[in-house]
């Protein structure tokens, strides 16, 4: 699929003249579906720093509907007669959504284009996320909750688009901005939900509700850009401009995403750094509280773990960015994990701050996966189609690991099996790293 078969949000992912991330008029110039911006002119000015502003806005909103929930899960399962079951079934739903939903993610952004979707995703979760506290019973908890995970399942996807397309030159930087954002979203959830749960009268509902605000203003920028996009492109199809200033390249081979290695390895990578991910927060906390650390302070342990990933977000991305091959990297990021895993083992209360440290060190794989995806293809159409199925196939494959774990350690009586598994999934996860890694791209693969 060539790059003018998809309605890019913002300029193509093509040779830049200046280094203010304007368009470059010439094939690689956006299709009218979303329209391209000014290069000139005050809004070829302000919507580049608008589209971060969105950015920005969106990723803080992309975890706290699954975080918020599990702060006050013992208090919805009270409030809703939720079963033992259907309860535990929730820390795999998420997974589940992101990969049935993520996978339409590029159907919809070809039609309407990604800046319209992301808008729209922001309404989802704002709707979904206000109104699931209020939805009546245990299924209209969790269709509501599906709508806002079908929101944050697209915005998934398209964030590395938008990168792609409107920063091409700044992949690094601004998929840590993006990345620093979202761990900061996951930690604010974690931290803030309960305290304010309480200054707002101690209604879970409340609890849940509020952070319906966040994503509510997350709809506003993306309004702004969309509008702006639309109006500038009625007016280059009202001059006809395009045929002369951006003819359309010939047509390429439809990229089979499916027949490229690095694809596969990506996807892989992902989902095994999904599973870690969702096993160190489902769990971590239990194991210290079953080495003997109070309820309180395992709570704070994992929010150390998660915090870890703010600044980290940041700094890796750019740092992938400048290396050529990024497999070093994720043998790093891998080894934390063992080192982690073998602590928890061996001591798990007496190290408890250092493994707290080392897991979120092995955490910051998710930022890495994400920069690997905005550098694996040569234009933003295969972006698109790469973060779909990389993002889609790795939360499929993320989501038995928590059951499983939950599993062994009932089954077992202790945290060794569990433990075991989960330095045993780290190690392909750096053998398909190094893999995903390597200096290539999709389409010269396929």
């Amino acid at each position: 699929m060539a790059d003018d078969d998809l309605a890019t949000l913002g300029p193509a992912a093509g040779p830049r003249t200046t280094s203010t991330d304007q368009p470059a008029a010439g094939p690689e110039h956006p299709q009218p579906g979303d329209g391209a911006a000014p290069a000139n002119g005050p809004a070829g000015r302000w919507l580049p720093r608008l589209v971060i502003a969105g950015l920005v806005l969106a990723a803080l909103n992309l975890r706290p509907a699954i975080t918020s929930l599990g702060a006050l899960l013992e208090e919805v399962r009270d409030g809703l007669g939720m079963s033992g079951t259907v309860a535990g079934l929730l820390t795999s739903v998420p997974a589940l959504c992101f990969a049935a939903f993520g996978i339409a993610a590029p159907r919809l952004a070809r039609r309407w284009g990604p800046g319209a979707v992301v808008c729209t995703g922001m309404v989802a979760i704002t709707v979904g996320v206000v109104a699931r506290p209020y939805a009546g019973g245990t299924g209209g908890f969790l269709a509501a909750s599906a709508l806002a995970l079908a929101g944050i399942a697209v915005s998934n996807v398209l964030m590395p688009v938008v990168i792609k397309s409107w920063f091409p030159s700044r992949v690094g930087p601004m998929t840590g901005l993006y990345s620093m954002a979202l761990a900061l979203g996951t930690s604010l959830a974690a931290a803030l939900t309960v305290p304010m749960t309480g200054a707002l009268g101690g209604s879970w509902r409340t609890g849940l509700a509020v952070w319906g605000a966040l994503a509510a203003v997350a709809v506003l920028p993306w309004l702004v850009v969309v509008r702006q996009r639309r109006a500038a492109a009625g007016a280059a199809g009202s001059t006809a401009a395009r045929p002369a200033e951006a003819p359309v390249r010939p047509a390429e081979a439809p990229v089979r995403i499916t027949a490229s290695p690095t694809a596969w390895a990506l996807a892989v990578f992902f989902g095994l750094q999904a599973t870690a991910a969702y096993i160190t927060m489902g769990w971590m906390p239990q194991i210290f509280r079953d080495a003997g650390v109070s309820a309180g302070t395992a709570g704070v342990l994992l929010a150390v773990t998660m915090a870890m990933g703010v600044p980290l977000s940041f700094v890796l991305p750019r740092l992938a960015a400048r290396m050529r091959h990024q497999g070093p990297l994720a043998v790093l990021l891998g080894l934390c994990g063992l080192a982690g895993y073998a602590g928890l083992w061996l001591a798990p209360a007496a190290g408890a701050w250092a493994w707290a440290l080392l897991m979120g060190i092995s955490n910051c794989a998710f930022p890495l996966a994400l920069t690997m995806i905005g550098m694996r293809s040569t234009s933003s159409a295969g972006v698109v189609k790469l973060s779909a199925f990389a993002q889609s196939v790795g939360y499929l494959i993320s989501i038995p690991g928590p059951l499983l774990v939950g599993t062994l350690y009932q089954h077992s009586g202790g945290w060794g099996l569990p433990i075991a598994l989960m330095a045993g999934l780290m190690v392909p996860q750096i053998a398909v790293g190094v893999l995903a890694g390597r200096d290539r791209r999709i389409e010269d693969e396929v």
